[in-house]
């Protein structure tokens, strides 16, 4: 019995998590369909366009912060999360769906935030990206092909943002809002579960005691 009120405190504290989580996936997606209007995936214009939207489009540095803060904000709950549900034990295999949605949640979404890295194209977006290419092409067997994907097979260029964005802006997006809403109905539905068995038990229990 003690150990109920920081089981059910622990349980409603992941469900509001994966509420959030959900709130700032739908965030990131609106925003990013709004950059995307003006956005040009370009190794020149995409410096370009992102500093129009910053001073000549109104509210452009609101939409632009916003979308911002929620892709840090994904990560940063995501992984929150996780450590969460490991703290209320659900490890379980009755856990399964929100576990496994959890953590490629939080992997699509430190992914989501690796892609972004080069489509502002500033001397440091870019610095950053050629040094962590140069360690994935370190990756045995594969980091050569994986290289070749990204850069479009040659240097750092007009391709290679295309491509990122690509990533970024259609599997990734799409990717991280499906997940969200498995995790949280995953949440809901195993919650909802327990509260069911939880009544059953109390139900046998006072049986039990009244005979």
């Amino acid at each position: 019995m003690k150990n109920l009120p920081y089981t059910f405190v622990v349980r409603r504290l992941a469900t509001i998590l994966s509420v959030v989580i959900l709130s700032l996936s739908l965030i990131a997606a609106v925003t990013g369909i709004l950059l995307s209007f003006y956005y040009e995936p370009t190794a020149g214009g995409a410096y370009n366009s992102l500093k129009i939207v910053e001073s000549e489009i109104p509210n452009g540095w609101l939409i632009q912060s916003l979308h911002e803060i929620a892709g840090n904000g994904l990560i940063a709950v995501s992984l929150v999360e996780i450590v969460v549900m490991f703290l209320g034990e659900k490890f379980r295999p009755s856990w399964l769906t929100a576990w496994i949605s959890g953590i490629l949640l939080t992997l699509t979404a430190i992914a989501l935030g690796w892609t972004a890295m080069l489509l502002d194209w500033t001397q440091l977006g870019y610095w950053r990206f050629a040094i962590e290419l140069g360690t994935l092409e370190a990756i045995p067997l594969i980091g050569s092909q994986l290289r070749d994907i990204l850069t479009g097979g040659g240097a750092v260029n007009t391709v290679t943002v295309a491509h990122l964005y690509t990533l970024h802006s259609y599997i990734l997006s799409i990717g991280a809002l499906i997940l969200a809403i498995i995790h949280l109905g995953g949440l809901l539905i195993q919650e909802k579960e327990e509260k069911k068995q939880a009544i059953e038990s109390e139900a046998e229990l006072s049986f039990s005691e009244g005979n």
